[in-house]
C-alpha cells in the first residue's frame, strides 16, 4: 500500500522520488516490485483482457462506433469555433451562458425565516420546486448534447455529410427524435436506412440489367460502358442549347459549331472555342431545407443564392465580421479577407453587402 501511495503521489516512472518516500527501498527495488506485481502480473493481464472483451461484446452489435464528446476541442475565447460550440468551456464542462440562464434570479430575494406563515412558506417552497425543475431541464439538455456528440459541431456535420442526399434529408427530419431514442439507437436507425437506400439502388440497377436482357456481370460491365458512351454523346449534342443560353456572341457560336462538326466527324477540333463571356456562371444555390435559412431576410437569401454560400456559413461569417467591426470601430476589406478564409471574390461580395445594408462600416 505504501508503494502504491508513493507511485500515486510521485507519478509512474519517478522511481527515485518513490524510493525517497518509501525510505526503506532503492529505486530499482521499487520499480522491479511494481512492474512484477502490478504491470506484468498474469492475473491482472487476464482480468484486463476479460474486461476488454466484455466491453467489445457490449458494442459488437452497434451499427457504427459512436464517440461521445468526451474530449472536445478547446478553442480560444470568442473565436469562431468557440461560437460554434455555443460558448462551451471543456475544462469546466459548462457553458458561458446556460439554458434558462436567469433561472436563479427567482431565488435571489427568497429567505426562509421562522415567523413565515404557512401560506408564505408553501409559496416559497413552490418557487424552489420550480427552480429545481428548471435545473433538471438544463441538465437534461446538457446530457443530450454530450451523449450525441453535439459539442464538436463541425465533426458532427462532417459525419452527417458522409451519407447520400436522401439519407441526409432523413437525418435532418429524424434529428428531433434523437433525444428520445438515445445516440446509439439513433445511429442504428440512420445506418439501417442508409443500408436500405444502397440495397434499393442496387436492386434498381439489377432490374435495369434484367430489362435489357443481361444475364451475367461481364455483359453488365459492357452495358454500363456503352450506356456511359451514349450519355456522353447525348450531352455533346445538347450542348448547343447551353451555349446559346449563356453566349450572345454570334461569332463564338459559329466557332463552336465548326468545332462540334470536327468532333462529330472524328477529327481533332481545328478552331478553339472562344467566348467573350468567360467561363459559365454556376446556377443559383437552392436554399430549400438548408439549416439557418429561416434566419435570413430576403436580401440575405438572394446573396447566399448568388454567392452559393450555405446559410449557416454566411451567419458565421456575418457574426465574425460584426464582432470585429464593433471591436475596431470599422472594418477594411483586407481585414475581412484575413478573418474569413474563403474565396476572395465571395468575401468581397459579402463585405460589400454588409456595408451596403449598414451592418458594418468601413474603417
Amino acid at each position: 500500500m505504501a508503494l502504491l501511495e508513493a507511485v500515486m503521489d510521485c507519478g509512474f516512472g519517478n522511481w527515485q522520488d518513490v524510493a525517497n518516500q518509501m525510505c526503506t527501498k532503492t529505486k530499482e527495488e521499487c520499480e522491479k516490485h511494481y512492474m512484477k506485481h502490478f504491470i506484468n502480473n498474469p492475473l491482472f493481464a487476464s482480468t484486463l483482457l476479460n474486461l476488454k472483451q466484455a466491453e467489445e461484446g457490449k458494442t459488437a452489435d452497434t451499427a457504427i462506433p459512436f464517440h461521445s464528446a468526451d474530449d472536445p476541442p478547446r478553442p480560444t475565447f470568442d473565436s469562431l469555433l468557440s461560437r460554434d460550440m455555443a460558448g462551451y468551456m471543456p475544462a469546466r464542462a459548462d457553458f458561458i451562458e446556460e439554458f434558462d440562464n436567469y433561472a436563479e434570479w427567482d431565488l435571489r430575494d427568497i429567505d426562509f425565516v421562522e415567523d413565515d406563515s404557512d401560506i408564505l412558506h408553501a409559496l416559497k417552497m413552490a418557487v424552489v420546486d420550480i427552480y429545481h425543475s428548471r435545473l433538471k431541464e438544463r441538465q437534461r439538455r446538457k446530457k443530450i448534447i454530450r451523449d450525441h456528440g453535439l459539442i464538436n459541431l463541425r465533426k458532427f456535420q462532417l459525419m452527417e455529410r458522409r451519407y447520400p442526399k436522401e439519407v441526409q434529408d432523413l437525418y435532418e427530419t429524424m434529428r428531433r427524435f434523437a433525444r428520445i431514442v438515445g445516440p446509439v439507437e439513433h445511429d442504428k436507425f440512420i445506418e439501417s436506412h442508409a443500408l436500405e437506400f444502397e440495397l434499393r439502388r442496387e436492386i434498381k440497377r439489377l432490374q435495369e440489367y434484367r430489362t435489357a436482357g443481361i444475364t451475367n456481370f461481364c455483359s453488365a460491365r459492357t452495358y454500363d460502358h456503352l450506356k456511359k458512351t451514349r450519355e456522353e454523346e447525348r450531352l455533346k449534342r445538347t450542348m448547343l442549347s447551353e451555349v446559346l443560353q449563356y453566349i450572345q456572341d454570334s461569332s463564338a457560336c459559329q466557332q463552336w459549331l465548326r468545332r462540334q462538326a470536327d468532333i462529330d466527324s472524328g477529327l481533332s477540333p481545328s478552331v478553339p472555342m472562344a467566348s467573350n463571356s468567360g467561363r459559365r456562371s454556376a446556377p443559383p444555390l437552392n436554399l430549400t431545407g438548408l439549416p439557418g435559412t429561416e434566419k435570413l431576410n430576403e436580401k440575405e437569401k438572394e446573396l447566399c443564392q448568388m454567392v452559393r454560400l450555405v446559410p449557416g456559413a454566411y451567419l458565421e461569417y456575418k457574426s465574425a465580421l460584426l464582432n470585429e467591426c464593433n471591436k475596431q470601430g470599422g472594418l477594411r476589406l483586407a481585414q475581412a479577407r484575413a478573418l474569413i478564409k474563403i474565396d476572395v471574390n465571395k468575401t468581397r461580395k459579402i463585405y460589400d453587402f454588409l456595408i451596403r445594408e449598414g451592418y458594418i462600416t468601413k474603417a
